[in-house]
């Protein structure tokens, strides 16, 4: 009987055992290859994908050239135009800005006949356009504007001109002065009236007058200040007598008569300090810079009013320089004044940096201790799940949600609290329950707390198990292998997730408009009165401050290229704080890398 054996499976032939393919097979696979989708290569999404890389860098690189030109330019100083208008009118001031336009009938009905064929022959020879600039003129006392637009048919010809002596004057008040030096005046005296000399008065009395107004600063702030505290802590102390011995009890008597010795040994002191101040302001307002404007009035400015004068169309590369630099240390180290669309941002950036680092030394270590124990402790559930999503979700919440919280809970609630239970004899002035600086930090550390705990979950994911259960054979506890195995390798992930909340908390602004940033807060949130740092006080903020001159200045144009100062300064503060803590991530790499060879 013959048994059927199944057939065994032969081996493919190679070589010249391998017989070639049939015809009809061959084609069909060559016209598969032939009909193969285009896109199945990757070409067109590599080309995409750079695109779409190269587009985002265009969109970010001309939004920080848009801010670094408009930004580092505006202190430049520019020149002084005096220029006389159909009907009378005269300007002199700086140009600030130049456009196209086309006017409406109002305007050429408006002009004289003369002016009028000047305007139609020019609108005829463009298109029906024409040229306008707007002229910084200043002297806001005088004409209760501080910018002019003016077109160039409105133009008488010939008039424009750039005046040798047209001095721009840098004001403590009203803003910015143009003018034509007259004369130079000491209690009423006219001393000079030749420009160069009156000049060269003015840059040496300007010197000891700003030494004068820097003196009344610390007598009214510093030495007036500290009576003032003093007066204030003695009525706080007879209060808080009150309230805890009764209103007739000894301790109130006694500190109501330490009250009275106070403010008796306050007032001789308190006179004294007055009188200096009289007599430092007697001496500024006894030296005057006698200007006379374009359209002829004649004008009086007190020495102790200038802060900065220099003769536009006479100085050179390198005076200006001075002036641009002057300008730029001015705003770097001076307090605001004229609505905040002059002088400095020293507060802002004080109040930034110092709200920034109490956001980072706050949410740092919650976030760092939460994502522990959901990767490390916690066991996967739906609880951890639900977790996870709540914290996910909390990234994309709106930020002034944050700050009506922050104003609800750490202001009405834990605040209000504090100050029944500490400073009863304030209220009904409340301490801590208002907007503040440390409550300002904590609204932004919940805003910014997704962002570490997710980076430092995933830093912690990134450790190999293989590290963990070689800790765990060597006889090691759960906590000793995290602390000395997980986070040392977790911490460079770590760093990044505080340079993310960084980068997102410092520029915040929603938030900080109902928890503590405020239009001006000269007085900074430390001090050299104990406890020397307020979290308490109310503080400024670089971002806010934009939102100020942007939206709230009462004249646009005027605070316009503090806007972009303001915002390449917050764009370099951010820049700085992310490359420390890039220099700390870095250090901490190449030390667990040594440490690991």
């Amino acid at each position: 009987m013959s048994t059927a054996t199944a057939p065994s499976p032969q081996a493919p032939r190679s070589g010249a055992d391998a017989s070639p393919p049939r015809s009809g097979a061959g084609v069909r696979r060559s016209g598969a290859r032939r009909a193969t989708s285009l896109f199945a290569h990757g070409e067109p999404l590599v080309w995409l994908t750079a695109g779409s890389l190269v587009l985002a860098l265009a969109m970010i690189a001309g939004l920080l050239a848009l801010v670094v030109a408009q930004g580092a330019a505006s202190f430049w100083p520019q020149p002084v135009v005096r220029v006389e208008l159909d009907g009378g009118r005269v300007l002199m001031g700086e140009v600030t800005a130049s456009e196209d336009y086309r006017p409406e009938p109002s305007v050429l009905d408006a002009l004289s006949p003369e002016a009028r064929v000047r305007a139609r022959e020019a609108l005829d020879t463009s298109a029906g356009s024409a040229r306008r600039r707007m002229l910084r003129i200043g002297n806001y006392e005088l004409t209760n504007e501080h910018f002019a637009w003016f077109s160039d048919f409105q133009q008488v010809p010939g008039s424009e001109s750039l005046p040798e002596w047209a001095l721009v004057i840098e004001r403590r008040t009203w803003g910015r002065f143009y003018g034509l030096p007259k004369a130079w005046r000491v209690d009423g005296k006219v001393e000079t009236t030749d420009p160069a000399e009156i000049h060269e008065r003015l840059e040496r009395e300007r010197e000891l007058a700003e030494e004068r107004h820097e003196r009344i600063l610390v007598l009214e702030r510093d030495e007036i200040g500290e009576l003032n505290a003093l007066q204030e802590r003695a009525r706080l102390a007879v209060r808080k007598a009150e309230l805890e011995h009764g209103a007739r009890s000894p301790q109130r008597a006694a500190a109501e008569a330490e009250l009275a010795l106070v403010i008796a040994s306050s007032e001789a002191r308190f006179g004294e300090l007055q009188q200096q101040i009289r007599e430092l302001r007697d001496v500024n307002r006894s030296r005057e810079l006698v200007l006379v404007t374009a359209d002829g009035i004649e004008q009086a400015l007190e020495i102790g009013n200038i802060v900065r004068a220099y003769p536009a169309n006479r100085i050179g590369s390198v005076e200006a320089l001075g002036v641009y630099l002057s300008r730029w240390g001015e705003f770097l180290a001076d307090e605001p004044r004229e609505s905040n669309s002059e002088g400095g941002v020293l507060p802002a950036i004080f109040g930034t940096v110092v709200m920034t680092l109490l956001m980072s030394i706050a949410v740092v270590p919650f976030g760092v201790l939460a994502a522990l124990y959901l990767r490390e402790y916690a066991r996967s559930g739906p609880v951890i799940s639900i977790v996870r999503i709540a914290v996910n979700n909390l990234a994309g919440v709106p930020s002034i949600v944050f700050g009506v919280f922050g104003l609800g809970f750490f202001c009405y609630i834990v605040g209000a609290g504090i100050d029944d239970l500490l400073f009863a004899e304030r209220l009904p002035n409340p301490t801590f329950g208002k907007g503040g600086l440390l409550w300002s930090s904590l609204t932004l550390a919940l805003l910014t707390l997704p962002v570490v705990i997710v980076a430092t979950e995933e830093a912690l994911a990134a450790v190999p198990g293989s590290m963990r259960e070689g800790s765990y054979a060597c006889g090691a506890t759960k906590w000793q292998t995290i602390q000395r195995i997980v986070l040392p390798r977790a911490m460079p992930g770590i760093m990044t997730g505080m340079i993310l909340a960084i980068a997102r908390g410092a520029g915040e602004v929603a938030p900080l408009m109902l928890v503590g940033a405020v239009k001006l807060a000269p007085e900074l949130p430390i001090d050299g009165n104990f406890p020397f740092l307020h979290p308490e006080r109310s503080f400024m903020h670089l971002g806010f401050h934009i939102y100020d001159l942007g939206f709230q200045s009462q004249n646009s144009e005027a605070a316009k290229p503090m806007v972009y100062t303001t915002t390449l300064l917050l764009i370099g503060l951010i820049v700085a704080l992310n490359l420390a803590a890039i220099f700390v991530r870095a250090r901490l790499r190449r030390r667990f890398l040594a440490g690991a060879i």
